[in-house]
């Protein structure tokens, strides 16, 4: 089994598409150039800001392939795993291992409603079926499966399940799974608007969206909390927060890749069935993105602070 360093900023990608509906591996390119330089520590391909639900494993292979080529040798790549079948769920994961991932993450069983011996019967056949490092996706909000305590205790002779994406919006989460497990699991904030407080509680790194549009931003936070300088981080934060509640609407992906778009590392075109903003939402969403863009802080030289991990 692999280690894997789970701190710092994991960019849940876009998947960026050309007008006829193929990936825009040209624009994904683009945006991992901005995310490099940003700073951030790893990539997440084909996650729910990815547009998973809609790609073939094919697809996510030539994104993984095309993100390998263009990234450092060794930079971390995890792959995203949002299947509704155990088996499929399995095989995705070893082929995910065969391509040369680090990682993988995990969600519950999709669109069946699994209850909590089902939704542990599908992590086990996962971690048993990769020797990848995992990490599991906590988020009752939108999955509507919570991952329990008492299932995390369940689950710790799987050696592989290194960390949680705590999507819950419940920060007392936090403290509940580091007064239980020390640091057994590896806790990263999935919430954008929640972020700041989270790592200040303890949660070791950020799977981001927003980070998509303003990659810069979002490493800065990170860095300053984890260096001690809060207020530095803070006044950041507060400009940041009107886009980081983009992250919380059901059109998430919609609203990320419009302002991606308007920091020029990102197009608008979404695959069907998600169709593209018009009218009020969009002028509405593009108001929110523009105020940001006008008001821009000035960072600090974020990329040399030593973040206390």
């Amino acid at each position: 089994m692999s280690n894997f360093n789970w701190n710092g900023v994991f960019p849940a990608l876009l998947t960026p598409f050309t007008t006829t509906d193929r990936p825009d591996l040209d624009m994904f390119r683009t945006n991992l150039a901005a995310q490099l330089a940003a700073g951030v520590d790893g990539i997440i391909i084909g996650g729910s800001l990815g547009e998973a639900s809609t790609l073939s494993n094919s697809e996510k292979k030539e994104l993984y392939d095309t993100a390998r080529a263009f990234l450092p040798a060794n930079f971390p790549i995890i792959i995203n795993i949002a299947e509704q079948t155990t088996s499929a769920a399995t095989a995705l994961a070893a082929e995910a291992e065969a391509w040369g991932a680090n990682a993988l993450m995990l969600l519950p069983p999709m669109r069946y409603y699994a209850d909590n011996a089902e939704t542990l019967a599908f992590f086990q056949a996962v971690a048993t079926a990769t020797t990848l490092p995992i990490m599991l996706y906590n988020n009752p909000v939108d999955y509507k499966i919570a991952v329990t305590l008492e299932m995390f205790e369940a689950l710790l002779p799987y050696k592989n399940i290194q960390a949680v994406k705590e999507s819950s919006r419940d920060v007392i989460n936090i403290t509940r799974m580091i007064n239980r497990f020390g640091d057994r699991y590896k806790i990263l904030t999935g919430v954008d608007p929640l972020a700041l407080e989270s790592l200040v509680l303890g949660c070791d790194g950020w799977v981001a969206g927003l980070v998509d549009a303003f990659p810069a931003e979002t490493v800065a936070i990170y860095r300053l909390v984890k260096s001690g300088n809060i207020e530095a981080a803070l006044a950041i934060y507060r400009w940041f927060m009107p886009l980081l509640e983009l992250d919380i609407h059901p059109k998430l992906v919609q609203y990320i890749k419009l302002a991606a778009t308007s920091t020029g590392i990102g197009t608008p075109v979404v695959r069907a069935p998600r169709l593209p903003l018009e009218g009020r939402e969009l002028a509405a969403v593009q108001q929110v993105i523009d105020k940001a863009l006008a008001t821009r802080p000035q960072l600090p030289d974020y990329l040399n602070i030593h973040a206390n991990r």
